[in-house]
């Protein structure tokens, strides 16, 4: 539909509502710059994105200088400043130190939200090691995959996880020191093995800085994504390619020095990590945090807090609709909220209901930074515009041939020289087809209106998402094909009654061997993540297949869910 005369002038008034904030935020970067020391070598490299950066430690370290007192973090009960963040880090940082950790060494998180996720966070960027968040909800194969693939040395756990941690198949080969988090309180009446360090002790230690400097070529940051036809892909973040400063713009011209910044959305993910933690960073802001998302009491936490922004993804926004009305539905001090993949028919009905702003972002931890954001500048249901401009985005074909408006393609960002890119640890094949002709591709379906307004279709057709999560049709078909009774299966996503995928697998038996849908959801529980299960399972005789030998999917697709096939919901 085409744009009104109104429309366009309502988002050329918002746009230059926008540009005084991107200004001051511009001006904020090249005084902290030159504080630092490094505005002429910064200069060229905002139209490169190739600057030399800084580490959320070394942020941490001069908003404590700067602002000591001011609240950096609320959770449950708990409040710290910047300065006690600092200094908590400090103290975990010298804990690790003491277990012989330090530069170039690989420290895995595997916990839920919490304070100590932090500390854990900042503190191995002190000693100028390498962090990789680990998503609480994997286990078995998945869990032990990651472990052994990213060369951790130590992990730090929830107690509540140390179950899920002993039952992976093999032990991490290079994994020498266990941390376990004995603070929280599900931790409670939970055995510590003898031979894990217990997280408690490090907060008796001096909160003394460790002298040491990373190497900037060194990692900072591995964070994995679920991929879509393989195993999950590691994204390689270094000490001088962090993207901190970059983000830190972002936030300058997005948040205000007094908000309170809510995310129910988990640490171990770039939604929460970057676009929480990093831009309240930025500008000084308090983060609450809560340890997960609970629609029951998300409200109560936005009024508890006084909180003015949070973010939230597509599939949260049906849930949080789908609760009761309440008189004080509206009654918050949240300026706006930052969705993605907002499903259209709801936007409207939720800023409504809510009293709340909605603004649209689309981004990913391996986009190299790239993104397209609606603030207000575009029509409901849109993504906006590409940030970086529309000569550096377009939407293609297989072929890489661009797409007129209207028809669906692949999103795909130039990059250029290899500073803008995407580098995924030890995979140069996957970072070679990601990375080709200097041009990213996302693997993710939009179209574009006549306008150059880009609009979300989906996603690669080997890849669903579901409770906020990239799920691996090949990861779970992998752990499926394990049990002894199925000889081949095809996973893939079915409609929702919410805004993301349902999971559907269709198994061939072993002839001569049996099985139900529910032993094969028990089979599973102890294996995958609770999200990646599939609802769905039908049993087939036989699967339609190429002259390759390839199970033709979108048939499955069309068959849909059949009535022999089985719902654990119901």
């Amino acid at each position: 539909m085409a744009l009104t005369k109104k429309d366009k002038l309502r988002f050329a008034l918002q746009k230059a509502r926008l540009a005084g904030g991107a200004a001051g935020s511009v001006i904020g970067f090249l005084k902290d710059e030159l504080r630092r020391g490094t505005l002429l070598k910064n200069l060229m490299g905002l139209r490169t994105g190739g600057i030399d950066d800084i580490s959320w430690a070394q942020l941490l370290e001069e908003r404590a200088s700067q602002i000591p007192n001011k609240t950096f973090l609320l959770y449950k009960n708990e409040s710290y400043t910047y300065q006690q963040m600092d200094q908590n880090a400090n103290r975990l940082a010298r804990f690790l130190l003491e277990m012989g950790l330090g530069p170039g060494k690989g420290v895995g998180i595997f916990m839920k939200n919490s304070p100590r996720f932090l500390d854990i966070f900042f503190a191995v960027q002190k000693i100028g090691g390498y962090v990789v968040p680990i998503n609480s909800e994997l286990r078995g194969d998945g869990l032990g995959y990651i472990l052994n693939h990213s060369d951790i040395v130590a992990l730090a756990l929830d107690a509540e996880l140390l179950e899920a941690f002993e039952n992976i198949p093999e032990q991490p080969q290079k994994l020498s020191s266990v941390i376990v988090d004995d603070i929280e309180e599900e931790a409670k009446g939970i055995k510590i093995p003898k031979k894990a360090k217990r997280l408690s002790k490090a907060y008796a230690l001096a909160p003394k800085k460790p002298d040491i400097t990373p190497n900037p070529d060194d990692m900072i940051l591995i964070m994995y994504t679920s991929g879509t036809t393989g195993r999950p892909k590691g994204v390689v973040y270094t000490y001088n390619r962090s993207r901190v400063k970059l983000l830190g713009i972002v936030g300058g011209m997005t948040l205000r020095k007094n908000d309170v910044y809510y995310t129910a959305l988990a640490l171990c993910h770039g939604n929460a990590m970057f676009l929480t933690v990093t831009l309240s960073m930025a500008v000084g802001a308090t983060v609450a945090l809560s340890r997960k998302f609970t629609a029951s009491r998300f409200w109560d936490d936005i009024r508890r807090y006084n909180v003015t922004v949070f973010n939230t993804i597509g599939s949260i926004i049906p849930i949080l609709m789908k609760q009761p009305e309440k008189p004080n539905d509206a009654d918050n001090k949240v300026r706006y909220v930052l969705s993605a993949a907002c499903p259209a028919d709801m936007w409207q009905p939720f800023e409504k209901r809510f009293g709340v702003k909605l603004y649209e972002g689309y981004g990913a931890v391996d986009s190299g930074g790239k993104g397209v954001i609606n603030l207000g500048t575009a029509p409901v249901g849109s993504l906006g515009k590409p940030i970086a401009g529309a000569k550096d985005c377009k939407v293609v074909d297989d072929n890489g041939n661009p797409v007129p408006p209207g028809v669906p393609g692949e999103l795909i960002f130039r990059v250029g020289d290899k500073k803008g890119g995407v580098s995924y640890y030890k995979n140069e094949q996957a970072t070679s087809k990601k990375m080709r002709n200097g041009w990213m591709y996302t693997g993710d379906i939009v179209r574009a209106d006549e306008d150059g307004y880009l609009y979300f279709v989906g996603r690669d057709s080997d890849s669903m998402r579901k409770g906020g999560e990239n799920v691996s049709a090949y990861e779970v078909e992998h752990v499926i094909t394990q049990h002894p009774a199925v000889e081949d299966v095809a996973v893939y996503a079915v409609p929702s009654e919410l805004a993301e995928d349902e999971i559907m697998a269709s198994i061939k038996l072993v002839p001569g061997k049996t099985a139900t849908g529910q032993e094969i959801r028990e089979y599973l529980k102890n294996k995958l993540a609770r999200f990646a299960i599939p609802r769905y399972i039908r049993f087939v005789d036989e699967f339609p297949m190429t002259q390759t030998h390839r199970i033709i999917k979108k048939q499955l697709v069309e068959t849909g869910v059949t009535e022999d096939t089985f719902d654990s919901k119901r």
